[in-house]
């Protein structure tokens, strides 16, 4: 056979049911988001680390740069994540210049975090890194295939928040 008649080979099927793990197979749509959404944070973290952040640590940001100063316990139910975490999330921050936490002047067992002038250096850096991560993560798709995704994976949220009696506030 001439190098001309060669038959192409069969483009991979990222989805391709003989590739999967064995207990994987009737979730081949559920081990492919399980594969990007952690190459997703992996990817965030290395483009976070550059403004001295860990993985989590912007959502917090976020959400504290849009709303000012919240409560702690309003805070971990914000960004849906173990006390401890948030926490130990907080500290760090903390300790960087980026937050402060101070007893709620309404309720003095309550604490308030609030974003600090300092954090603001970080938000053009947090913006940066997360339009840096949506092109590595889009390359190649058409603004429309990257609309139809957005919606796909919004009702995909849906199904799942549904499923687990519900989500909070994704608006940070």
């Amino acid at each position: 056979m001439s190098a001309s008649q060669e038959v192409a080979a069969p483009q991979a099927d990222p989805l391709c049911i003989d590739k999967l793990p064995s207990a994987a197979r009737g979730g081949p749509v559920s081990h492919a988001i399980s594969r990007v959404a952690r190459l997703h944070r992996t990817t965030a973290a290395r483009l976070l680390r550059g403004a001295g952040l860990y993985p989590g640590q912007e959502f917090v940001m976020m959400h504290l740069w849009d709303r000012g100063a919240v409560r702690q316990s309003d805070l971990i139910k914000a960004v849906d994540l173990d006390p401890s975490t948030v926490t130990k999330m907080l500290q760090r921050l903390e300790q960087s210049g980026h937050v402060t936490r101070s007893p709620d002047p309404k309720d003095r067992r309550a604490v308030l975090v609030e974003a600090t002038e300092k954090s603001c250096g970080l938000l053009d850096e947090v913006t940066l890194a997360w339009a840096g991560l949506e092109e590595r993560a889009l390359a190649g798709l058409s603004p429309a295939e990257r609309t139809q995704l957005a919606g796909l994976l919004s009702r995909i949220e849906a199904n799942l928040c549904t499923e687990t009696g519900g989500c909070p506030a994704q608006d940070s």
